[in-house]
């Protein structure tokens, strides 16, 4: 005997041919529009403006001084970086490469974001009705302009791959050559300066993610934060309801409203998450500061006198948030500071004036489970008391 099929939900826009039409032609797509998550992530890596294709010569800049930067790397760490290639990408290259590397975690998030369940109150309101299912006909499209325009604006100032520190499986290091230039002319520092503290930024994001004290964990909280958002159907009726409609055009306000991925994305934190904050911050402060701690040591034998000014100058970007920062930060729980940068940076310090350079670096990168905890990422005796315990 053939099962017999769960009912499905009454169309809340029967009867409303207009948004009857968009809601078929936005069905089957997933919990997120891969679509326009492309062409938002195209848009605002370029600008809307023909790209070039990458210059050669800035590209063969770069891969003359692969050498130099993965032998101090590799020297100060003890990795075998002899294998890790590479590439120069455009910014849209980029950005396309950095959507698919991030789907899974995309895709965890649109998939948190698509079961929220109906209340009680909603199933005998029509109005609720009609509007929790617009807010769930749309989720799809906002998120893929949500992620779409994060990745795209990550494209217009990152350097590399290890700007955001979330593990990805390729092992290739791959550059956004146009940014490093662009940077090292405003600051006006020497080009071939600039390229070896980026190559020496890559490479030591490479072994510090590379390590299985922070890959797995940090990607497997990451993966936990985006799962235990928690969608709220009333949001955007919420927002309508607040509008004025005496105050200009109240058609665009809507259209504004509800093309504003801001409004799902309030809408959605959860306890859960509230609670998992401390955890990933401090592994977010441990790998950011562990990456720098080693490039400001590298840097300052490849660059010399500029790496001080090259290491301020890329803070002083830092701190200008962007729009790219915000949805890091709501999307994926990853908040990327002066404070996170301070943490870090001062949990190194402290296990290496314990134990010295070589041992702080070993015990960092080998073993397992050292992560540090919230506690132990404010008082490195702590860390080292547990590791020397295991």
């Amino acid at each position: 005997m053939a099962d017999t099929p769960e009912p499905q939900p009454e169309d809340p826009f029967r009867g409303i041919p207009f948004l009857g039409d968009i809601a078929k032609a936005m069905s089957g797509q997933g919990p997120i529009n891969w679509d326009a998550a492309r062409q938002f992530a195209q848009l605002g890596a370029t600008g809307g403006e023909q790209e070039p294709n990458v210059d050669p010569a800035s590209r063969m800049a770069l891969e003359a001084l692969v050498p130099i930067a993965q032998m101090h790397v590799g020297d100060l760490t003890g990795s075998d970086l002899a294998g890790v290639g590479v590439v120069t990408l455009s910014r849209s290259q980029w950005a396309a490469d950095t959507l698919d590397s991030y789907r899974p975690l995309f895709t965890d998030l649109a998939t948190a974001l698509s079961g929220g369940d109906t209340t009680e109150d909603d199933a005998t309101d029509p109005m609720a009705q009609m509007m929790a299912g617009l807010s769930k006909m749309m989720a799809p499209a906002m998120l893929g302009m949500a992620v779409g325009s994060m990745v795209g604006d990550l494209a217009q100032r990152s350097f590399g791959i290890h700007d955001l520190p979330i593990p990805r499986s390729d092992a290739r290091l791959k550059l956004v050559g146009s940014n490093i230039d662009a940077f090292a002319q405003q600051w006006e520092i020497p080009a071939d300066e600039m390229r070896l503290w980026v190559l020496a930024h890559e490479f030591a994001g490479h072994t510090v993610l590379g390590s299985a004290n922070f890959s797995l964990p940090l990607s497997t909280m990451v993966r936990q934060y985006v799962a235990a958002f928690r969608p709220d159907p009333d949001a955007v009726m919420e927002k309508l309801g607040g509008l004025d409609p005496s105050a200009g055009d109240p058609m665009e306000a809507i259209q504004q409203t509800l093309g504003d991925p801001t409004i799902l994305l309030g809408a959605v934190s959860s306890a859960e998450q509230r609670e998992m904050e401390p955890r990933l911050d401090a592994a977010v402060a441990a790998v950011v500061g562990f990456t720098d701690w080693i490039v400001d040591a590298v840097s300052v034998r490849v660059v010399g006198g500029s790496a001080l000014r090259i290491a301020e100058a890329v803070r002083r970007q830092r701190v200008e948030q962007s729009p790219s920062d915000v949805f890091v930060h709501r999307l994926l729980g990853i908040r990327l500071d002066d404070d996170q940068v301070r943490r870090g940076k001062q949990f190194v310090q402290g296990v290496v004036d314990r134990v010295g350079d070589n041992d702080a670096i070993e015990m960092l990168l080998s073993g397992t489970d050292r992560c540090p905890t919230p506690s132990e990422i404010e008082a490195p005796g702590l860390w080292l008391a547990r590791v020397n315990e295991s």
